[in-house]
């Protein structure tokens, strides 16, 4: 019995440890099928790459249930305002609130915004991202700076 190894594209591996190298992030991981390629800067300044069948998606935990004294239903714990409102990233990249260093931003504080309509850019992997707004609404916070590096969830901007 053979086991086949699939071959590591090292151009792949490259391109991602430039990624880390030119946005400062500490991991960026890429998952296509069932074959996924994680690259991490170590605390030594080492890379790692490691490569594994993409694990089987988890259902999140039951909210947590509180009782008062007198088995009273508890009032609802209050939402963090910031997050709850902010349109959270889809990915990890580089943020840019404009589609070019001399154009005008996507959106501004203050400015109306409809379901769908382009808020800012985010680019992964060389690629240009469109972030669209998921609600109609005004915006009141740009949570992030031109060229910031951005975590998946990290919040965007505030849309009320």
């Amino acid at each position: 019995m053979t086991t086949k190894k699939k071959n590591i594209d090292q151009s792949l591996v490259r391109d991602l440890a430039n990624i880390l190298n030119e946005t400062d992030l500490t991991e960026i991981e890429v998952e296509q099928d069932d074959f996924r390629v994680r690259v991490s800067r170590a605390t030594t300044a080492a890379t790692q790459v490691v490569a594994a069948p993409a694990p089987a998606p988890v259902a999140p935990a039951p909210a947590p249930v509180t009782m008062t004294m007198n088995n009273e239903a508890p009032a609802p714990a209050p939402a963090a305002a910031a997050s709850s409102a902010a349109e959270p990233s889809p990915m990890v990249g580089t943020a840019y609130l404009a589609p070019s260093p001399d154009s005008d931003p996507f959106v501004k504080v203050g400015q109306s915004v409809k379901e769908g309509q382009t808020i800012l850019i985010i680019e992964a992997m060389k690629t240009m991202n469109q972030i669209p707004a998921t609600k109609s609404g005004k915006i009141t916070e740009i949570l992030v700076e031109d060229g910031q590096p951005v975590e998946f969830g990290d919040p965007l901007v505030v849309i009320e």
